[in-house]
């Protein structure tokens, strides 16, 4: 397994360790381990300057089914746009978060 970042049909970023599940020799499905909703707050600078001022981005993550206790979710393929690494602060952040070391 390793950790994705799973862009959904719906919009949604989900972070998670993921591994592919697979029916003869074709992946039918994505399981996703402790998936976690990537929620991303962009500031928005308005100004006259034609270069672009310094921006930031806000992370935060949270469960991304909060009503359900199980840690596995298998995702089909037909809903699962993109899967891509995650930047390292961001693996970082999920992992302390995944592991008990939220802060």
């Amino acid at each position: 397994m390793s950790i994705k970042v799973a862009v959904l049909q719906s919009g949604e970023q989900i972070i998670a360790e993921m591994k592919e599940i697979v029916s003869k020799d074709r992946p039918i499905a994505y399981l996703f381990k402790q998936p976690h909703k990537l929620v991303i707050n962009s500031p928005v600078y308005l100004t006259e300057e034609k270069e672009d001022p310094q921006t930031s981005v806000e992370i935060s993550l949270s469960k991304w089914i909060l009503v359900s206790s199980e840690d596995d979710v298998p995702v089909s393929t037909s809903q699962v746009v993109a899967l891509v690494e995650p930047i390292e602060t961001v693996k970082k952040m999920y992992e302390e978060k995944v592991n008990g070391s939220d802060y």
